[in-house]
Formats: C-alpha cells, structure tokens, sequence
C-alpha cells in the first residue's frame, strides 16, 4: 500500500507540474464551468418559477441534489476523463504493452496515472451550492458528514461503469465516444429521480444507477434515506468494483500487443 501511495504522489505531482504551464486554461475551465452552472441553474429555475416543484423536493432540497450532480462531474473532469477516455489510444497505438510490463497492477495504472485541475472549479461550485442550500435547510454538520458516506458509494459505481466501458476497446478499438453515452445518462443525476416518469425512474435506479449517484446522497443529507438504499448503494458499489477488476482481467486474454 506504501508503494502505491508513493507512485500515487509521483503521478499526481507530475501531472499538475505539466498541466500549470498552461494556468490561463484554468481561468478558461472556470468560466466554462460557471457557465454550465448558470445553465443547469436556469433549467431547474424553469420547473419551480411558476410553483411546481418535483414531489417531495422544495427549491433548496433540489439545489443539493445538483450541488452534488456538479460535484460529480468535478469528479469525473478531474479524475475519470484524463485516465479512462485514454485506455482506447492505449489499445489502438500499442503503449498498452508498457503497461503491462510495469511491476504494478495495470488496472491501478490506467486508473490513477494522471489528474486534471480543470475539474476543480466544479468540485469549488458544486461544494458551495450544497453549502448555501443546506444553509437555508438549516442542516447540521454532520449531515454532510453522513452524506459522503453514499456519495463515496457513487463514485465508486460511476468508476467502474466507466471503466468497463474503457476496456471494451481490447475487442472494439475505435470506440472514441463509448464513454461519452455513460455521460450522457449521467446527466439525469442533475434532478431528482422523482422528475421522471415511473419507467425512467427504474432505468436510472437499476439498468443505470444515475440515483445512487445523487439522489441518494441528497436524501441521506437530508434525513431522508432508508437503511436499505443505503446498504444497496454501498452493495452496488462493492460489487460493480469487483466487476471491473474480474473484467479487466478476463479482457487482457483477448488483447494482442503491437508486437505480435
């Protein structure tokens, strides 16, 4: 654990040292983030302008649900994007094949390798939009507290559908934009899953877990969650991660290198 700790820092140190070259790209993330923000903002503010609100979700109790939604695309923009969407060019240009002589797990590697600040002004704008509805929610501190209990749940699952979907590219090698479809489903996590119809409801709780995602860390902060969408969620994320490494693993007989 040590070991991966210290490659841990090298990468990341590495990574940020690189990526600050270029810090006017970081005033240009911010803005762009803020401008997603105002947009996200602007579509909610539609629903509840002329008094509808989704059933059982007042305007405070929805900012949370899209706090944590840009919360998790921080995550994805800082994390998920600059490793997972380059497991394809790995696969296509052969440099997978260093990888895999490497003394450490690949699945760690292609993980973990690098990180992008530019996700960061999500991750600063989502953490203050939960901020001031929890605020006019009057919530205590440990509620956000037990909030990152399912929330760390979610990232986890969104990882490893990601993941999977990055290691399709041993079998189909010019699958750019798989990962762009999860993300585009994702996008459901920035309402509460009540907004949908019944149908939909069950797509995004059991086909694509988008509500674990953020609906039920928002009802956790709000005392709302019961204990078994809270067991499920951590389940879901156990098992999703150990999915992904089986999957992994199984994908690697099938990869033929540039060598051979």
């Amino acid at each position: 654990m040590e070991r991966y700790l210290q490659l841990l820092r090298l990468f990341w140190s590495t990574a940020i040292a690189a990526e600050m070259e270029y810090r006017a790209n970081f005033v240009l993330a911010a803005i762009s983030s803020l401008g997603n923000l105002m947009g996200s903002l602007f579509g909610l503010f539609l629903f509840y302008r002329t008094g509808y609100r989704f059933a059982g979700w007042n305007w405070e109790e929805a900012l949370i649900v899209l706090g944590i939604f840009t919360l998790l695309q921080g995550f994805s923009a800082t994390f998920l994007v600059p490793n997972l969407n380059r497991i394809v060019n790995h696969v296509q240009q052969g440099t997978l094949d260093f990888i895999l002589l490497k003394p450490i797990s690949s699945q760690f590697w292609l993980s973990t390798y690098t990180i992008s600040p530019w996700g960061l002004p999500d991750l600063l704008f989502g953490g203050m939009m939960v901020g001031y509805a929890g605020q006019q929610l009057q919530l205590d501190w440990y509620q956000y507290l037990w909030s990152l209990v399912p929330l760390t749940f979610g990232l986890i699952s969104l990882y490893s559908l990601w993941f999977i979907l990055g290691a399709t590219s041993i079998w189909f090698v010019k699958i750019y934009n798989v990962t762009e479809v999860l993300r585009g489903l994702v996008e459901a996590g920035r309402y509460p899953v009540v907004a949908y119809p019944e149908a939909y409801r069950v797509f995004f709780t059991f086909v694509v877990p988008v509500a674990f995602l953020t609906t039920v860390p928002a009802q956790v902060m709000l005392n709302r969650s019961q204990w078994p969408w809270l067991a499920g969620s951590g389940l879901l994320a156990v098992a999703l991660l150990w999915i992904s490494h089986g999957f992994w693993q199984f994908a690697l007989r099938f990869y033929t290198s540039a060598s051979s």
